[in-house]
């Protein structure tokens, strides 16, 4: 496998006849010698014939297999990175990435209107961290609100390595963190006045259900703040996506275990449904371009090589899975997407 991963070379992507106008390319995809890899991704079973059980076995596997490799090299944050628009790609792969998922946070939580100032009413105080990886927006929260956080994955790995860490960091008082599931949350309704979904929305099979549980557990006035993948949003005279542009898709999922994706404006649709307040949402897609392709640089270090052996197939599958993101942003049929929204006081 290692050998594999040497063997690939960076070059300029190719047109796959799908992508959308204007749109600008990403700098360079992935692509390998091996024919393997890539048909292993491309033949399996496409993940939305796969039931939910079998989805979140399957999330569960793969963050239990993939974080301690991503944290090695990336951190406590396991999501994107926010950059400034236009940045040149020599600057853009070597910034300081984990600042800028730090400041995605902080860019995240600005556009929300999440208050940043001490001891003010509008404060969260109580935090739900939906998908909550091995905790790094979990504490970042408690620390910058002073508040007590609980965090949910369906990953045991990721729940015990956040709890360890946490406690490394003096934090053990207030924030919290359990295996659970999203769309079957163990709480009783109205508890967090601030819940958080930093990239764990693609990974839910019945969004609506989703949206539901984040609804019923949030306090009246309380807040919800999700930043998910989404695809493009269709036009007025398409009734699904392209098929090319469907395979894409597939393929990610396959890798990734997402059920199928959904637009920005579905969120939005499904809050209005349920009486939400002050609903907003944003298309961040072109601050976070250098994201994949300084992940992919990555992948092919010597640690992250060593890492991705070591960690077995279902961290590669989703390694050479990256090349298809860089596609998928680059066409402009994926796209990183906000949605807030208030429940009613």
């Amino acid at each position: 496998m290692a050998t594999t991963f040497m063997r690939s070379r960076l070059v300029a992507p190719a047109d796959h006849g799908f992508h959308s106008s204007g749109s600008k390319r990403l700098p360079f995809r992935l692509v390998t010698h091996k024919k393997t890899w890539l048909l292993a991704v491309a033949t399996a079973s496409a993940s939305g014939q796969r039931s939910i059980s079998e989805l979140n076995e399957g999330i569960a596997h793969f963050y239990d297999s993939s974080s301690s490799v991503w944290e090695d090299i990336w951190g406590e944050h396991m999501h994107h990175g926010f950059y400034d628009v236009g940045l040149p790609l020599p600057a853009a792969l070597s910034a300081d990435h984990r600042a800028a998922q730090v400041r995605m946070i902080e860019e995240s939580l600005a556009w929300a209107g999440i208050s940043g100032e001490s001891k003010v009413k509008t404060q969260p105080q109580r935090i739900l961290d939906v998908g909550c990886g091995i905790g790094g927006s979990s504490r970042y929260l408690a620390h910058k609100y002073d508040a007590h956080v609980l965090g949910i994955t369906l990953s045991p790995v990721q729940a015990k390595r956040a709890t360890q860490v946490t406690s490394s960091a003096g934090l053990s008082d207030r924030v919290k963190f359990q295996v659970a599931d999203a769309l079957n949350q163990p709480f009783p309704d109205e508890q967090f006045d601030f819940v958080w979904s930093m990239e764990s929305g693609e990974h839910m099979p019945d969004k609506e259900k989703f949206m539901a549980e984040l609804v019923r557990v949030t306090k009246p006035g309380g807040q919800i703040l999700i930043v998910t993948w989404c695809h493009r949003e269709l036009q007025a005279n398409e009734t699904a996506l392209t098929s090319k542009e469907q395979e894409l898709l597939d393929k990610i999922c396959e890798s990734y275990y997402l059920p199928a994706w959904c637009t920005a404006s579905k969120y939005v649709d499904i809050a209005q449904s349920m009486g939400l307040e002050n609903i907003k949402s944003a298309d961040w897609s072109k601050h976070i371009t250098p994201f994949w392709p300084a992940v992919i640089v990555s992948a092919l270090s010597f640690k992250g090589l060593r890492g991705l052996v070591t960690s077995g197939w279902t961290t590669v599958k989703g390694a050479v899975a990256m090349a298809y993101m860089v596609q998928g942003y680059n066409t402009g049929l994926i796209k990183f997407a906000l949605i807030t929204a208030r429940k009613q006081s």
